[in-house]
């Protein structure tokens, strides 16, 4: 890139300490912020910006600038902010802002300081802020996500008559076994979707609903399954329908209760997420309706991607611009 030559530099830097400033700034006060502070070309900041930039350091880092008020902000111009405005101004005179690729990104900056403005402007800007009686009222909504009923594993060998099943029962008591189990649910089951992985029903809900997807029993096998121990046999077939059953309960999970301590993190994450994706849902459709008239997706129909097969995938940043 070329360097071009820059206009000259004029640096007016506000000597009075400004202080805390009041809720309702005077007009006074406003005027004083809106002075120029530093200049560069068309390059400029004011000395309200230049407080805010220096009051958002650290204090550690302040200090590494000088001991004084008058040192840190000399040192803070000199070394930070005429240098980030040289380089502005540069960019400025050589058109960098129409290259395609610096337009996209300052795009992308400006998009993502607007949504961290937005998240500084919300009554919550951390999780930690979400107020306790909102996480109150979001636990009492929603105590099922936090109560779960006891669960029985269950295998179970479905008959289609019961001296077949008391005979299934009879050879499964003989060789309790996994194996020999699924080779009898293989054989004698006529449920079709559950004989083929040796009856497994999976974790049963009082309800029967089953922790497998898209499978639920009759509520009977959980009450005899809930009369046995973990490990046994059912002593007699349950009638299940038009069949009998053969069960072996395998093993069981606790029923579990989280309080609202237990919990509280977890629901504050869950809040801060929704309100502040909420809120940016909102402000982008309101600036779309506001600032998007026409849409044509017909320009894009001729846009062409490279193959995606073979090994070839799209490229991980955009091609060099040339001027």
């Amino acid at each position: 890139m070329k360097l071009l030559a820059l206009a000259p530099l004029a640096v007016a830097l506000a000597t009075a300490d400004a202080g805390p400033s009041p809720a309702s700034p005077s007009p006074e006060e406003i005027a004083r912020r809106a002075r120029v502070a530093v200049q560069v070309g068309e390059q400029k900041l004011t000395v309200g910006e230049l407080e805010n930039r220096i009051a958002s350091l650290p204090p550690y880092q302040a200090e590494t600038y000088g001991a004084t008020r008058e040192a840190i902000v000399q040192a803070w111009v000199d070394q930070v902010v005429v240098r980030d405005l040289v380089l502005g101004e540069g960019a400025r005179k050589n058109g960098l802002e129409k290259v395609p690729l610096t337009h996209e990104r300052l795009l992308r900056a400006r998009s993502d300081a607007t949504l961290r403005a937005l998240r500084q402007q919300a009554p919550a800007r951390t999780a930690a802020e979400i107020p306790a009686a909102d996480v109150a009222a979001w636990y009492e909504a929603n105590k099922v996500r936090f109560d779960t009923p006891e669960r029985i594993n269950v295998w179970r060998i479905l008959c289609a008559t019961a001296d077949e099943a008391r005979t299934v029962a009879a050879a499964a008591k003989a060789d309790l076994s996994i194996t020999k189990y699924q080779d009898l649910a293989r054989d004698h089951s006529i449920d079709r979707a559950t004989k083929y992985r040796g009856g497994n029903l999976g974790f049963l809900g009082p309800d029967g609903a089953s922790s497998e997807a898209g499978l639920r029993v009759d509520p009977v096998l959980v009450k005899a399954a809930a009369t046995m121990k973990d490990g046994d046999l059912s002593a007699e077939p349950v009638a299940e329908g038009s069949g009998f059953a053969v069960l072996w309960r395998r093993t069981t999970v606790a029923a579990t209760h989280r309080t609202l301590a237990d919990v509280e993190p977890q629901i504050r994450a869950t809040l801060f997420r929704e309100r502040t994706e909420g809120a940016e849902k909102k402000l982008i459709d309101e600036l779309r309706a506001k600032h998007v008239k026409d849409y044509d997706p017909e320009p894009l129909k001729i846009i062409e991607l490279p193959a995606l097969d073979a090994g070839i995938s799209l490229p991980r940043s955009a091609p060099s611009a040339r001027r």
